[in-house]
């Protein structure tokens, strides 16, 4: 592994913003196959389905890893796994007591908390004109998901969200510190494995129910496959060459992804707001994208 050269960091960071369009643009068929098969079992065959397409994508590299750095890899996965599937778990039941724009507007508060968290932890703050970037797309985040017409007065899902929103900041902390030391591979199944696990195990809470449909089989094909086992594959390599700042901010074009694609098959109208909000997002990332980070 030693021998391997790392790629440019705009090779990294493009493919984190293909895990964001993959992420955004599946919210329209994930929402419609949870209308006939409960979240937790959902999430437990998605999760379980992408762990299996990761170990057979990733066989090969662990046949030529010794056994202590696929199992150092595995553990610090796991701890990524418990946070990753914390998020879903807090968003998942935060939604039952609170709108859906105030939702993915509390959600992606992430981005802001993720360079508070870093500087906390390392005791580094990030560049002046990453910190610019990342205020100006959480204002964009803001105008994207910020609900109409209602007060921003916190109830009992709104905390669970931003419970959410701590869980996936950590998460992008924790998976860029393991993925920089450890065997990535083995880090991105660990975290998905264990994922996998916990939803399974949360089935004794909630019993699970499905109505077997095209719409069921092809949310958890495109889910398991495309936006879980190569999305979190190409997260934890792509973080192995950039911060977590950046990784944050990059990840804020997913609501802009989610728009465009609801817009496209006719469930959301195109607003002023909108395009505002789409603005400031690709106008933070490119704040921080042309001036390279040291």
């Amino acid at each position: 592994m030693s021998g391997e050269r790392a790629p440019a960091r705009w090779q990294a960071e493009l493919s984190l913003a293909f895990v964001a369009l993959v992420w955004g643009s599946t919210f329209v068929v994930v929402k419609s196959a949870l209308a006939d098969i409960s979240t937790l079992f959902f999430l437990a065959l998605r999760f379980s389905l992408a762990a299996l397409c990761m170990l057979a994508i990733f066989w090969p590299a662990f046949r030529r890893s010794p056994g202590l750095a696929i199992r150092r890899g595995f553990a610090g996965g796991a701890i990524a796994g418990v946070l990753l599937w914390l998020g879903y778990v807090l968003q998942t039941f935060g939604l039952k007591y609170t709108t859906a724009g105030k939702s993915g507007f509390i959600t992606g508060f992430y981005i802001a908390l993720v360079p508070v968290l870093g500087a906390i932890l390392y005791r580094r703050w990030p560049p002046a004109h990453e910190l610019i970037g990342i205020a100006l797309a959480s204002a964009g985040i803001a105008l994207l998901t910020v609900p109409r017409g209602g007060g921003l007065y916190l109830n009992i899902g709104d905390l669970l969200t931003l419970g959410c929103a701590l869980a996936f900041a950590i998460h992008i902390l924790v998976l860029g510190y393991y993925s920089q030391r450890e065997l990535f591979q083995a880090v991105a199944l660990g975290q998905i494995a264990c994922a996998a696990v916990l939803s399974t195990i949360a089935l004794l809470w909630e019993p699970p129910t499905v109505l077997w449909n095209t719409n069921v089989f092809f949310g958890l094909a495109l889910t398991s496959v495309f936006a879980t086992a190569l999305a979190f594959a190409l997260q934890t390599w792509g973080q192995k060459y950039t911060s977590a700042s950046r990784t944050a901010l990059i990840f804020s074009l997913e609501p802009v992804f989610a728009l465009l694609t609801a817009v496209s098959v006719g469930r959301e109208t195109f607003t002023i707001a909108a395009l505002f909000g789409g603005a400031l997002v690709l106008a933070g990332i490119l704040m921080v994208e042309l001036k390279p980070a040291r």
